[in-house]
C-alpha cells in the first residue's frame, strides 16, 4: 500500500499546530516553510482537515489554524482519512468468477479468502492508527524540538543557530 506524501504533511503539520501555545494561529506559510513544502499544495490538504473537522482556519493577516478539537480527541486515523478517504485499501474485483477458472455466482455468496484476508489487514491498520492520537504524536517529538517549535510558532527567539 503506498499513501499519498499529503498523509504525511497533514500529519506533521496536525502535530506542529497541536505545539502551538493557546490563542496562537498557524499560518499556512509558517506550516510550508518550517516543513519546505509547497504553500499552494498544502493548502489542499490543510482544507481537507477543516472540512474533515480536525483544523479550523481563521482568515486575515493574523489567522491561521488551530486544533478544531483537543489533541487527545484527533486521531492518526482521521487524519489519514481526511487526507486519503475513508475507502478500503483493497476493493475485491471478484476474479474468481472471470476467466477460464470462473466459479458460478452461486458459489460466490460469501467473499472470497482474499477478501476476508485483505479486510482483516486493512481493520488491524485502521484500527491501530485510530489508537493513536495527535497527543502522542506530540509526546514522540524530543522535547528540545517542542521547545524550539513552540518559540518559533510565537515568533520569539529559540536559541537556534
Amino acid at each position: 500500500m503506498k499513501l499519498s506524501q499529503g498523509v504525511e504533511w497533514g500529519l506533521h503539520c496536525t502535530a506542529l499546530v497541536a505545539q502551538a501555545p493557546d490563542g496562537i494561529a498557524v499560518s499556512r506559510r509558517l506550516l510550508s516553510e518550517h516543513y519546505g513544502l509547497p504553500e499552494a499544495y498544502l493548502a489542499k490538504h490543510l482544507q481537507a482537515l477543516v472540512r474533515a473537522g480536525i483544523l479550523t482556519a481563521t482568515p486575515g493577516p493574523r489567522g491561521g489554524f488551530r486544533l478544531a478539537r483537543p489533541e487527545e480527541q484527533i486521531t492518526a486515523l482521521e487524519i489519514l482519512e481526511a487526507i486519503e478517504g475513508a475507502a478500503p485499501a483493497f476493493l475485491c474485483q471478484e476474479i474468481r468468477q472471470r476467466g477460464t477458472g470462473a466459479v458460478p455466482p452461486e458459489d460466490c455468496t460469501r467473499p472470497c479468502g482474499v477478501s476476508v484476508v485483505m479486510a482483516k489487514a486493512d481493520e488491524a491498520w485502521r484500527g491501530s492508527l485510530a489508537s493513536v492520537t495527535v497527543a502522542d504524536l506530540v509526546a514522540l517529538v524530543p522535547s528540545h524540538l517542542r521547545k524550539r517549535n513552540q518559540a518559533r510558532l510565537t515568533g520569539e527567539p529559540s536559541g537556534d543557530r
